[in-house]
């Protein structure tokens, strides 16, 4: 257990007790449950849709973003896990900092993982801040860094910072008025150009100038040969449904459940999630042909979505 007391005698503060975590080991010699492999390659690339050619094959590489994922201790917990990382828990526990919330993580990357690597992780916590009051409540962010080895080559390492806090309290919140108005798309750099088409009702598709495959929703890449120049067609408007949901709960403010949610398969190959209208929500079939359409929620708010059974409004 940490020392409660310092070189005098006298009783340590909080903030000197946590401080003194800071350079402690959080895991030693860790071992990677699995080697790296085709499989859970394969599930990842599926998952964020990436085609990189370099992630298939027999001289295949794993994504340098999964470097974390080789290290993971599942539902049975980590290997070589330390008691200095469980003491700091339970120190910020005792102070009410029983919330916990990942904030952010940095990674870098020395060399490329292939399958069958075997995967070693030693980790250290970095640092402990000072006490910061957030959104969330207040409570202390700590940091660990971690060294994902194979053999003794370092493949990368992995910065994680975590906020342990004592929830704020938040008054009871009353029912918005109505009308509601409905939430707004988050609109950054990558997908600016999307939505600008889309105040125009032109639904526009972005198209790789290297290999010319189409991709949607925006990227600041291709994801079939990486280059990151691009140009965008517009869509025809024409598409089927591929996949569908019927949302029934929870509701949400300017929605009234049960609507339905679809995948709509575009002519041009691309997929796109939206709502289709005009039919009842139960009416809604995979394979039902469908129309763009732009509907105006409000006098800002402009959303594409696919009308069936008929032309566009």
């Amino acid at each position: 257990m940490s020392d409660m007391s310092g070189a005098s005698g006298a009783p340590k503060s909080l903030e000197q007790r946590l401080k003194a975590f800071e350079g402690r080991s959080a895991a030693v010699a860790g071992v990677g449950k699995d080697p790296v492999n085709r499989p859970m390659i394969r599930h990842w690339c599926e998952a964020m849709g990436d085609t990189n050619p370099a992630y298939l094959g027999p001289d295949a590489i794993a994504p340098p973003t999964m470097l974390q994922a080789w290290t993971m201790g599942g539902l049975s917990g980590h290997t070589g896990r330390t008691e200095a990382y469980d003491e700091l828990l339970a120190l910020l526990d005792e102070q009410g900092c029983t919330a916990v919330v990942a904030t952010d993580c940095e990674q870098e990357y020395f060399r490329p993982l292939r399958p069958g690597d075997e995967i070693t992780f030693d980790s250290v916590i970095e640092s402990v801040s000072d006490r910061k009051t957030t959104k969330l409540g207040t409570g202390y962010f700590v940091t660990t860094r971690m060294e994902v080895r194979v053999g003794e080559h370092l493949a990368g390492t992995h910065r994680f910072r975590i906020l342990k806090y004592a929830p704020a309290h938040r008054p009871e919140r009353k029912p918005p008025p109505r009308p509601v108005t409905r939430p707004r798309p988050v609109v950054n750099r990558d997908n600016a150009g999307f939505w600008d088409g889309v105040r125009q009702h032109r639904l526009l598709i972005q198209r790789c100038t290297a290999c010319a495959s189409l991709r949607f929703p925006w990227l600041p890449g291709c994801n079939a040969c990486g280059c990151p120049e691009w140009d965008t067609i517009e869509a025809s408007g024409e598409g089927t449904v591929f996949s569908y949901v019927v949302l029934h709960h929870p509701p949400f403010p300017a929605f009234a459940p049960p609507y339905a949610v679809a995948l709509i398969e575009l002519a041009e190959g691309v997929r796109m999630i939206s709502n289709v209208v005009g039919v009842p929500y139960d009416k809604v079939r995979i394979g039902q042909p469908v129309r763009l359409e732009f509907q105006q929620h409000d006098e800002e708010l402009v959303l594409p979505a696919f009308r069936a059974g008929g032309e566009a409004a």
